[in-house]
């Protein structure tokens, strides 16, 4: 008796045995047991641009009259079933493979193909009447088709996920920054006491440190909405028809409702992938920020007691496993470790990027896969860090006042009305001797107790230039 496990069919190689219920066909069966290599697949974001392309593709050439209705129609259907993420089983290569990508192309042309034929009521492998090359890959090559997944995917998720993930991340920080604008506490330079801050204005600054970061994850965005599909397989638009590109770019952002549109050189958006390299940058730039967001928090939260202990963090899990009430600054750490992999996926995407031989860059696969693993991190961490620790986060008013109080860079304020070198004497007598300021500038004969409340004024000099309000 036959095994009905599987099914046996023939290409231009020979006859492979496929899965009986498996929708891929021969070419993507061949390449599963090819590339064996690592466990790495396209995430959910790029195989559902896989389906949107393939559905663009089809309307385009039904608009065009090149492709009859009855073809085109269960073409849509399964690739919209793509699209929603459906099938994603039936998607099983890994990202190691041809630098064109051109076994996950094949692997939707056969996916496409045999589900639009069992709508139609015809076995998986019939490849009738629903052809993957002659119908499902009309007028494409995997040279223009991928690339064009990749923009979408990108595109999709960085407007989806990445932006709104900073945005709320921003306003967090933002809020915070207002809510403790009254707060004058010590700043620090070079990990040293320095003049008085408030604790608003260092909210503040990290703020705005991801509003810039925003704009520069925006301002790569026009690259990726420039689509070279129509290149087909060298930029020269053979073998498809001449107004395929312009329509298919409308048919893509009507359904992403994002305004893509026709590359007007598709050579450059196939052998080069220049955009992707721009946007790894200003996510680059971006785990810069919150690297050191991240990490001052987690200065200013040390202790409790033999640290800063300036900031409160949650108790909000387990952090040790031997020293009991132990809280650590969890979301800090894992910020951190996912702007060191971004970090690192922008040397990846550097090297690949720059590997764009004559007509075709075949690196594709590696820069799609570290792009969306960048934007998802970043989208991921940034919420969670707003939700998980700067909107939990308290301030230690005590602390912050104790600290405060003990700096001896408030010396700095006398500068204007007796001198630098008379500031440095009373600096290195109160630090000598563990006297305050005050005393010390008392005993030099300086400055008088009087004169020193009415010139050392912590919160005013977190201001300076601004008229001190009148107290009656």
């Amino acid at each position: 008796m036959p095994d009905q496990s599987v099914r046996t069919e023939t290409d231009s190689l020979g006859t492979i045995e496929i899965a009986a219920d498996r929708l891929w066909g021969p070419q993507t069966e061949r390449a599963r047991r090819l590339f064996r290599i690592g466990s790495e697949v396209f995430p959910r974001p790029l195989i559902r641009a896989v389906g949107l392309q393939k559905q663009a593709a089809a309307e385009a050439n039904q608009a065009l009259g090149e492709l009859p209705a009855e073809i085109a129609g269960p073409i849509i259907a399964a690739a919209r079933e793509i699209a929603a993420n459906e099938l994603d089983a039936d998607f099983p290569l890994h990202v190691w493979q041809t630098g064109s990508g051109t076994q996950t192309n094949m692997n939707a042309n056969e996916v496409i193909s045999n589900r639009a034929n069992q709508m139609l009521g015809q076995p998986l492998g019939s490849r009738k009447p629903v052809h993957p090359n002659d119908h499902v890959n009309r007028g494409q090559s995997s040279n223009d088709s991928f690339p064009a997944v990749m923009h979408v995917a990108a595109a999709e998720l960085v407007t989806q996920r990445l932006l709104p993930g900073l945005e709320t991340l921003q306003a967090s920080l933002a809020g915070r920054a207002e809510e403790w604008a009254g707060i004058t506490k010590l700043g620090r330079t070079h990990l040293m006491d320095a003049v008085p801050i408030t604790l608003g204005q260092e909210f503040a600054a990290w703020a705005l440190q991801v509003e810039y970061g925003v704009a520069r994850v925006k301002a790569a965005l026009p690259d990726l909405l420039r689509l070279p599909q129509g290149g087909t397989a060298a930029g020269t638009g053979l073998n498809t028809h001449p107004g395929f590109a312009v329509h298919f770019a409308r048919r893509m952002a009507a359904l992403t409702g994002l305004p893509f549109i026709a590359h007007p050189n598709p050579f450059e958006g196939m052998m080069a992938h220049d955009a992707f390299v721009a946007l790894q940058g200003a996510m680059n730039t971006v785990a810069v920020s919150l690297t050191k967001i991240a990490n001052d928090v987690r200065l200013l939260s040390s202790g409790p007691r033999a640290g800063l202990g300036e900031l409160v963090i949650p108790a909000d899990g387990l952090s040790s496993s031997i020293m009991p009430g132990k809280i650590n600054p969890t979301q800090a750490e894992a910020l951190t470790m996912i702007c060191a992999q971004v970090m690192g996926n922008t040397t990846t995407i550097t090297v690949a990027g720059a590997q764009g031989h004559l007509e075709l860059n075949v690196f594709k696969p590696v820069i799609i896969q570290a792009v969306l693993q960048s934007a998802t991190l970043l989208a991921d961490a940034a919420e969670s860090f707003a939700q998980n620790m700067v909107d939990k986060l308290e301030p230690n008013r005590d602390r912050i006042a104790e600290n405060l109080a003990k700096s001896l860079m408030l010396v700095t304020a006398l500068n204007p009305k007796i001198g630098y070198d008379k500031a440095v004497q009373i600096g290195k007598k109160a630090l000598a001797e563990n006297l305050t300021l005050r005393d010390a500038a008392e005993q030099l004969g300086f400055v008088t107790p009087a004169d020193f409340d009415r010139w050392v004024r912590p919160e005013e000099m977190t201001r300076p230039g601004v008229t001190p309000p009148v107290v009656e």
